[in-house]
């Protein structure tokens, strides 16, 4: 077999159980990949030798024929997870040095069933972003490219996007806090699931904001989907948001049959200057769905306008408490002082240099509206705001909906640059149709649906009920058939 490394997980799979390749081989193939991608900057932390020992493991359980699902399969992790042993700095100067002596809770669970670490990947600084442009690493760049300017993979998990749609690795893992799962697959091409708040473990991940934050994969197809998020799911007794469920077998419950399914399409979601593309994406993704049996319905979310607002109140004050912890004292970096400064200059200057600027004005912002006299005025107003944007979709379930179709981004990818100089809402806005998910905390997927006017790959979302993220990959499974999308960037790195 060749150009191993451009296989799915399933496809690997069921290769590595029919004896036609090997982990090892696999493994090799994706590493060559990472060296002649280096370009791209997807990989920030490499682990070569971990990765041979582990493949060299993996084909010892597969020949004894009782391994799991994902044994064998070379895959990358967010530098947001704590990775025993091996660099895990969240994209930030402040974690710089901070080797972890324990492994986080999702990686452990991909690891322990004989998957493949490759090694790190890039990142907005503490996943703070939506470009891969506050990395302190650098920025990600995304493997599309239709003419000679440089596009942003999407953020925060823009390394993960980056790395699957170039074939380095056969997955990746990726974290949402408010889309940075879905905007970057849907920016790249490649299948991206946030599932219910509470499915995945957040033991070991970096924490931006912990109400909202939630692990997910970011695969080739949905299928591959299925497969990766099965392993990364269970309850954990480290972490009291994690849900005691049993997880189900996703990939047997993805059956693609929606007839009689009913989809809903938000009409809050047709906003004033969105792209006559998105909104043909759209109105393409529906009758889809419909002529694959589902009935298409018209709802409404009426408080979704108030759902950037309120992210960016409550995100940024748990980004303010969260990041306290970091003051130069027990691990990372710790500035330089000058004689005469106290430990109240060395925490100043310490924060100063190890915090990017997004970082720090997302932290000012937390830190205002967390403050006496503004407290009930912002982060209450906003929570009490979160709960009617919850309520609007417990009521349209309710009513039978099954699940919600929306588009996954504003547009295709932009460039890199072309938003960093601007108003940071302009930023922020690539959020729209992502965060109201993660304010209710329910499951949602991108797919790659079409191809803009330049070329560029264009993904839709499927929003689900909670816990029932196998009737929504289920779904999004029949989308990815009726569109078809098989387009790949061309290689140019």
């Amino acid at each position: 077999m060749t150009d191993l490394n451009t296989l799915g997980l399933a496809e690997a799979r069921d290769a590595l159980r029919a004896g036609s390749t090997t982990s090892k081989e696999l493994t090799v193939a994706c590493l060559k990949a990472i060296e002649g991608a280096g370009v791209l900057n997807a990989f920030v932390h490499h682990t070569p030798e971990i990765a041979m020992e582990q493949a060299a493991a993996a084909d010892a359980r597969i020949a004894e024929g009782n391994a799991p699902a994902m044994c064998g399969l070379p895959i990358g992790i967010k530098d947001l997870f704590c990775t025993k042993g091996v660099p895990s700095q969240a994209g930030s100067r402040i974690l710089e040095g901070f080797l972890p002596e324990y492994e986080s809770t999702v990686s452990g669970n991909l690891l322990g069933s004989g998957a493949v670490m490759l090694g790190k990947l890039n990142m907005d600084e503490f996943a703070m972003g939506s470009s891969n442009e506050t990395s302190v690493y650098g920025n990600a760049i995304n493997p599309w490219k239709v003419d000679e300017r440089q596009l942003t993979p999407g953020g925060s998990s823009g390394g993960s996007a980056a790395a699957v749609a170039a074939d380095l690795c056969l997955a990746a893992t990726g974290t949402d806090t408010g889309g940075s799962i879905r905007q970057p697959a849907a920016f790249t091409g490649t299948v991206g699931i946030k599932p219910t708040y509470g499915r995945c473990s957040r033991w070991g991940v970096v924490a931006f904001a912990s109400s909202l934050d939630q692990a997910g994969p970011m695969t080739k197809s949905v299928r591959d989907a299925a497969i990766m998020l099965e392993t990364m799911c269970g309850y954990d007794p480290k972490d009291s948001t994690s849900a005691d469920l049993a997880v189900p077998n996703f990939e047997a419950l993805m059956t693609g049959d929606i007839r009689g399914k009913k989809i809903g399409l938000p009409k809050e979601y047709r906003m004033d200057g969105m792209p006559a593309e998105i909104d043909k994406l759209w109105a393409d993704g529906a009758d889809m769905l419909r002529d694959a049996g589902a009935e298409i319905v018209d709802i409404s979310l009426p408080h979704t306008k108030y759902a950037l607002p309120a992210y960016y109140v409550i995100a940024p004050a748990e980004a303010s408490s969260n990041l306290a912890r970091y003051d130069g004292v027990r691990y990372g970096h710790r500035a330089t002082l000058d004689a005469g400064d106290g430990i109240t200059e060395m925490y100043e200057k310490t924060r100063a240099e190890g915090f990017g600027p997004e970082v720090q004005r997302r932290v000012m912002i937390g830190t205002y509206v967390l403050s006496a006299g503004f407290y009930d005025a912002y982060y209450n107003r906003a929570r009490r705001v979160r709960t009617l944007i919850k309520k609007d979709f417990e009521d349209v379930f309710a009513a039978g909906v099954d699940a919600i179709l929306t588009p996954a981004t504003p547009s295709s990818a932009f460039g890199l640059g072309e938003m960093t100089d601007v108003d940071p809402v302009q930023m922020y806005l690539n959020d729209v149709f992502t965060v109201t998910v993660n304010m209710a905390g329910l499951p949602g997927i991108s797919v790659p649906v079409g191809l803009d006017s330049k070329g560029l790959p264009m993904g839709l979302q499927l929003i689900g009920r909670p816990w029932e993220e196998g009737d929504l990959l289920s779904s999004a499974y029949a989308l990815e058939k009726a569109a078809g999308f098989v387009a790949k960037p061309a290689k140019w790195w």
